[in-house]
C-alpha cells in the first residue's frame, strides 16, 4: 500500500435535498416532464441550459492553466512531465483506437442501418451543410497549426482547449527550468487557484437550473417520440457504450486495483450534470477537482484530464464508425473491409482536438465522411434528428473514460494515495486535500 500524503478526514454527510446529484436528478425529471407536456415552454427554457455552460466555460481556461502550471511547477524535473505525457499519450491512443474498432464491430454485426433503402439523392444535404462547412479545415496540418495562439494571453481569453493546454505547458516547464526565481510567481497561482475552485464552487450552485433548461429544451424541441424512427440505431450506441464502460473499461480498472462502479458513484453528480447538460465540459472543472480529492496526484490530474477531453473520447469514437457505417447501411453503400480500415485510420486522426461539447461528434463525423468519399455525407441528414440524444451518451462515455485514464496513470506513477481513493471509492465523505479547497459537496 502506498503511504498517505495527508490523514484522511471525513466530511459531515449533508441532507439529501442538498446534496449536488439529488438537486440534477429533480431538476432533469422536472425539465423532461415540461418539455414532454409543454413543448413550447420546453424550447423557451433554452437559455438556461446555454447560460449555464456559458458560466463553466467562462472558467475551464484559468482552471486549466493553473491547475498545469502549479501541478508541472510542482514536479521540479523535465524527465517526470515528459513521462506523465507519454504514458497519458500511450493510454489515450490505445483505448481511443479501441473505441472505434469497437464501433465498427458491433456495425458490421448488428447492422443497423440494413433494410433503409435510402437513395442518397432524395436526401436533403442543407440540413448538413453547415456542419459539413465547419468540418472543412478540419485537417491534420489545420488542426496542429490551431494548437498555436497569436499570443500567449489569447489562449485563455478565446477559451481554446488545446491552446491553453499548450501555453499552460510551456509555462509550467519554464517554471521548472527558473527554479527559485520563480517562487513569487507560483505563489500568486497556488493563490489564485484556491479562488477559482472557490469560483467554481459558486457556479455549481447553478447547476440543477441549467440541467432543468437543457433537458426541458431536449424533449421540448425533438420531442420523446423522435426516438422511434431510428431507435435501432440509438439503442444500439447506446448498448455499446455501456459495454464498452462495464466491459473494457471495466477490465482497465480491475488491473488497476478498482471497481468502476464505484467510481461511477463516486461521480454521480458529474455524471448527472453531464447528461443533462450534454456536456462533458460543464464538469470538467469539478472532475478535477474530485480526482485530487480522490487522491490522484495533482501533477497527473493537471495534464491528463485537460489532455483526455481533447485526445481521450472514447464516447465520440464508438459513435463515429457506428454512424458512418449506419449511413453506408442505410444508402446500400457496401464498404470493403480495406474502405472500413482507412474509414478508422481518417477517423484516429479528424477525431483529435473535438472538444467534449455538444454537436462535436456531429462535426467530426463530417470531417471524417467528407474524406471518405465512399460514404455520401448527405447521409447524415438521417441521424440529425436524434443526434442531440446521442450526444449525452457520447459526453458520458467521454467523461468517465478521462476519469478511468487518471487513475490509471496517476496508479502507473505511483502517485495515487490508496488509502484516501478506497475512502473515496467507498462513499466516504472526504475533507480536502491541502492542496486543493473544496468546490462540491458530496
Amino acid at each position: 500500500m502506498l503511504p498517505t500524503t495527508s490523514p484522511i478526514q471525513a466530511a459531515p454527510r449533508l441532507p439529501f435535498y442538498r446534496q449536488l446529484y439529488m438537486q440534477v436528478l429533480v431538476a432533469i425529471a422536472l425539465g423532461v416532464t415540461i418539455g414532454h407536456i409543454w413543448p413550447d415552454a420546453g424550447v423557451a427554457l433554452k437559455p438556461l441550459g446555454d447560460g449555464f455552460i456559458k458560466l463553466v466555460k467562462m472558467i475551464i481556461a484559468p482552471v486549466i492553466f493553473l491547475t498545469i502550471v502549479t501541478g508541472i511547477a510542482g514536479m521540479k524535473e523535465l524527465g517526470a512531465i515528459g513521462r506523465v505525457a507519454a504514458k497519458a499519450f500511450a493510454y489515450f491512443l490505445t483505448f481511443s483506437t479501441l473505441a472505434l474498432v469497437v464501433g465498427l464491430i458491433v456495425a458490421n454485426v448488428v447492422r443497423p442501418g440494413e433494410g433503409l433503402n435510402i437513395d442518397p439523392a432524395t436526401l436533403d444535404a442543407g440540413k448538413v451543410a453547415d456542419f459539413a462547412l465547419q468540418a472543412h479545415d478540419r485537417t491534420l496540418t489545420g488542426f496542429l497549426l490551431n494548437i498555436i495562439p497569436s499570443t500567449l494571453i489569447s489562449a485563455v481569453a478565446e477559451d481554446n482547449i488545446l491552446q491553453t493546454l499548450f501555453v499552460a505547458i510551456l509555462f509550467g516547464i519554464t517554471m521548472v527550468l527558473i527554479g527559485d526565481k520563480g517562487r513569487p510567481l507560483m505563489t500568486i497561482f497556488e493563490s489564485a487557484s484556491h479562488a477559482i475552485f472557490r469560483l467554481v464552487a459558486i457556479l455549481m450552485k447553478a447547476a440543477p437550473i441549467g440541467a432543468f433548461g437543457a433537458m426541458a429544451f431536449t424533449i421540448g424541441k425533438y420531442g420523446v417520440g423522435t426516438l422511434a424512427n431510428l431507435a435501432g440505431l440509438v439503442a444500439t450506441f447506446y448498448l455499446t457504450s455501456l459495454i464498452f464502460v462495464l466491459v473494457v473499461l471495466g477490465t482497465v480498472a480491475w488491473f488497476a486495483g478498482f471497481n468502476i462502479l464505484h467510481l461511477l458513484r463516486y461521480l454521480k453528480a458529474e455524471l448527472l450534470l453531464v447528461l443533462g447538460t450534454s456536456s462533458s465540459e460543464a464538469a470538467l472543472p469539478s472532475l478535477i477537482e474530485k480526482m485530487e480529492r480522490a487522491g490522484c496526484r495533482k501533477s497527473v490530474v493537471g495534464l491528463v484530464v485537460p489532455t483526455g477531453y481533447s485526445f481521450n473520447l472514447d464516447g465520440t469514437n464508438i459513435y463515429m464508425t457506428l454512424a458512418a457505417l449506419f449511413i453506408a447501411q442505410a444508402c446500400n453503400v457496401h464498404l470493403s473491409l480495406e474502405q472500413q480500415i482507412l474509414l478508422l485510420l481518417v477517423a484516429m486522426i479528424s477525431s483529435k482536438g473535438a472538444a467534449g461539447v455538444t454537436g462535436a461528434g456531429f462535426i467530426t463525423l463530417a470531417a471524417t465522411l467528407s474524406i471518405v468519399p465512399s460514404v455520401p455525407v448527405a447521409g447524415m441528414a438521417l441521424i440529425l434528428g436524434v443526434d442531440r440524444f446521442m450526444s449525452e451518451c457520447r459526453s458520458l462515455t467521454n467523461f468517465i473514460g478521462n476519469a478511468v485514464a487518471t487513475v490509471v496513470v496517476s496508479a502507473w506513477e505511483d502517485g495515487l494515495d490508496r488509502e484516501r481513493f478506497r475512502a473515496a471509492m467507498a462513499g466516504i465523505p472526504l475533507d480536502p486535500t491541502p492542496d486543493v479547497e473544496e468546490v462540491i459537496p458530496d
